[in-house]
């Protein structure tokens, strides 16, 4: 039996004839055939499809599409299809990806690695940041020193002191904000800041208060003076033996253990205030002291730091005289913390460090001060200002040979209240 297709008999391939090709012994290469083409179960003139054998799958069939007939063997291949491949499946067709060769971009891995990047220069930024800033709080004072201190209560108290130190500051600058060139330091401004679970209650001492000097313990030679029961003025305290003894006296004639101590110059509160790119304040009335240099229309302004200096020490233009310079210096110090608590400010590297630097450098803190607790002094301020925070005077009773006396009950109740961080009830003047 004859398998090959029509034309292709063993008898045909005898009779070739002369022609030039494969087995041929002619001398003339053979004449232009059309090659056959390509299309799948569909036969073609007298051609025979070869006997299927079990197993073997079905060929295609070789048809001569001719013409310009293009949907046999050549279809589908300018299109990018394959054989064997869906429709539209290819690397260009519909529902490909487009990806013509090498691996593919592997993006939860890119994703991953960005993000361990990132979070670690964050880390080492902020961990770089806190050991500098810890590095330049200036731990003088040693609490450790104050003797008979009362026990500790609820929350966290800190005594914030504004001193009339000049040291580092040049005969320009003594000039410039008006601060004399007196020896020493003497306390301006005190104030015992509560913080705790509810909200904060900064309290202003006059510096003018009665109080009574106790027994205690000389900060430099450590010799103990025993108290006579002399009275002063409070700021006298300071003058007499620095932060130790002016501690040992508040919580003395207070009953308040004191937690904190924070202490700030003349020049570091200027540089402060600058270096936060100056503080808004609504002055409330026309303001102008020759000998703290305040020259103050009444209105909202944007103070720099010599101007804040010269606000905050004002007490000879104001009718009140230093009570209502107590209150400015409430008013002011919130006002600073909110500026120094905003986005702008934490946010901004180029605004952020400079204050950080100014401040950290400018402060005399206890031995025990940590960047967490100054932190929290910082919040606490700002919330003396809005929410529930309360500001005001320690409660008075009238005066003697120009002392200002506290309104003893008022005041025992008062400590209470912070010893037990309740919400305080009392009112100051």
């Amino acid at each position: 039996m004859n398998d090959w297709p029509e034309g292709w008999s063993d008898q045909n391939r005898d009779n070739r004839g002369p022609r030039y090709g494969r087995g041929s012994a002619g001398a003339q290469p053979e004449g232009a055939r059309v090659m056959p083409q390509v299309r799948r179960g569909q036969p073609a003139g007298g051609y025979q499809a070869p006997p299927q054998h079990p197993g073997v799958p079905q060929q295609p069939s070789y048809v001569n599409g001719g013409g310009d007939d293009f949907g046999g063997y050549d279809s589908g291949y300018n299109t990018g299809q394959v054989y064997g491949s869906p429709a539209g499946r290819g690397p260009g067709g519909p529902g490909g990806t487009g990806h013509t060769g090498g691996p593919r971009p592997d993006w939860r891995r890119r994703i991953k690695w960005t993000a361990i990047t990132v979070t670690t220069v964050l880390v080492v930024t902020a961990v770089g940041t806190y050991f500098w800033a810890d590095s330049k709080l200036n731990r003088e004072v040693d609490l450790s020193k104050v003797i008979e201190r009362p026990e500790a209560g609820e929350g966290t108290n800190y005594l914030i002191v504004g001193s009339d130190s000049r040291a580092g500051m040049t005969s320009e600058q003594k000039k410039e904000l008006h601060t004399g060139s007196s020896e020493g330091k003497r306390t301006d401004s005190m104030m015992i800041l509560h913080t705790g679970d509810g909200a904060p209650t900064l309290i202003s001492l006059p510096r003018d208060s009665d109080v009574e000097i106790p027994s205690y313990k000389g900060s430099e030679s450590g010799k103990l003076y025993e108290g006579t029961g002399r009275h002063v003025k409070l700021n006298a305290a300071y003058a007499e033996d620095g932060p130790e003894l002016l501690v040992r006296t508040v919580e003395y004639n207070t009953g308040l253990h004191i937690d904190h101590y924070v202490e700030i110059g003349f020049a570091g509160f200027a540089n402060i205030v600058d270096a936060v790119g100056g503080v808004e304040m609504d002055i409330p009335q026309d303001i102008k002291d020759t000998k703290s240099g305040a020259d103050f229309k009444k209105g909202k302004q944007t103070l720099n730091g010599q101007e804040a200096l010269a606000f905050v020490r004002t007490r000879y233009a104001l009718a009140g005289s230093d009570l209502d310079r107590t209150k400015n210096q409430q008013k002011f110090l919130s006002a600073l913390a909110n500026q120094v608590a905003t986005p702008g400010t934490v946010l901004n590297p180029f605004k952020l460090y400079p204050t950080m630097g100014a401040g950290l450098d400018s402060l005399i803190v206890d031995k025990d001060m940590g960047l967490f607790d100054l932190a929290d002094m910082f919040w606490a301020m700002k919330g003396v200002s809005g929410g529930d925070g309360k500001s005001m005077n320690m409660p008075l009773a009238g005066s003697t040979g120009g002392n200002l006396l506290w309104d003893k009950d008022k005041v025992k109740t008062l400590v209470e209240q912070l010893k037990n961080d309740e919400k305080v009830t009392v009112s100051g003047d």
